[in-house]
């Protein structure tokens, strides 16, 4: 309306998020993407699932890979969304965050900790792992139904529920963990096709993850080594791959290795420039 150029910035598959699925409301939106979407000259999204998916969907749209190159006409550019690096300060110690020296302690971390993201399946696996406790770091509207769970399956020695923390608190409780969490189910594809902020932090927390079967976070895990992935967010699948860790200290090691590997190389500054390089392309 004001003859600027327009980037259109598809963060998340939103039509697809389950909060939609069955309401008028999306029926409004899709309306809306459907008009706007095939007129868009740039666009940009979090990774290549999504834009093929988007490509599918308005196929007289293109694709082209998250590299810093000359912004073409009708594209659809992919920066994924890697945090970027930031000091995190001294590592205090387990004892300092009241936390237990001798135990395997898991962290699924969040704001978004919704429905349909395993962490019900992960409380459930506790029941099996009497010598490991979970940390729940952040909130959702699960948050009501895991406090239920914890109390009536009588787990308050196995998990604990951490209220929303600015982030250099959160990474300390995630530094002195052993296993990260991402165990988003494919119910929708804004799941399936997610790339969630806290794979990276766990990596750059110098810990591995264990994720469910999803292109994006699977793909990543694989190709670095750096965790394991389960076909679905099963509890007993759960609670026998932490006990396989728990009782291998040299694969753990490894996959720590490969953790600090993939967060070397998977760095928020090569995106800032790919977004860069669009913004320049527009001028």
């Amino acid at each position: 309306m004001r003859g600027r150029k327009l980037v259109y910035d598809s963060h998340e598959y939103f039509t697809e998020v389950p909060e939609l699925q069955g309401r008028f409301a999306r029926r409004v939106w899709l309306a809306i993407e459907r008009w706007i979407f095939p007129k868009l000259e740039h666009v940009i999204t979090v990774n290549d699932s999504l834009a093929r998916e988007y490509r599918e969907r308005y196929p007289q749209r293109t694709v082209r890979p998250s590299t810093p190159l000359r912004v073409a006409h009708r594209d659809i550019v992919v920066i994924r969304n890697i945090p970027m690096h930031r000091d995190l300060g001294p590592l205090p110690s387990r004892k300092d965050l009241d936390l237990p020296p001798d135990r395997f302690i898991l962290i699924m971390q969040g704001s978004g900790i919704n429905v349909q993201r395993g962490a019900e399946e992960a409380v459930l696996a506790m029941k099996e792992l009497p010598d490991a406790l979970l940390l729940l770091v952040g909130g959702g509207d699960a948050w009501p139904a895991l406090e239920r769970m914890v109390k009536e399956h009588g787990l308050q020695d196995r998990v604990r529920l951490l209220p929303r923390m600015p982030y250099e608190r959160m990474m300390q409780y995630t530094r002195n963990a052993d296993l990260g969490l991402s165990l988003d189910k494919d119910t929708n594809l804004n799941y399936r096709y997610s790339l969630p902020n806290k794979l990276f932090d766990y990596f750059r927390a110098h810990i591995p993850a264990l994720v469910t079967d999803l292109p994006e976070v699977a793909g990543i895990v694989r190709n670095h080594g750096a965790g394991a992935v389960l076909a679905r967010p099963d509890p007993a699948l759960i609670a026998a791959e932490v006990r396989a860790l728990m009782a291998d200290p040299a694969r753990r090691d490894t996959l720590r290795q490969k953790a600090i590997f993939a967060a070397s190389s998977l760095d928020g500054e090569r995106e800032k420039e790919a977004l860069k390089a669009l913004f320049q392309g527009l001028e």
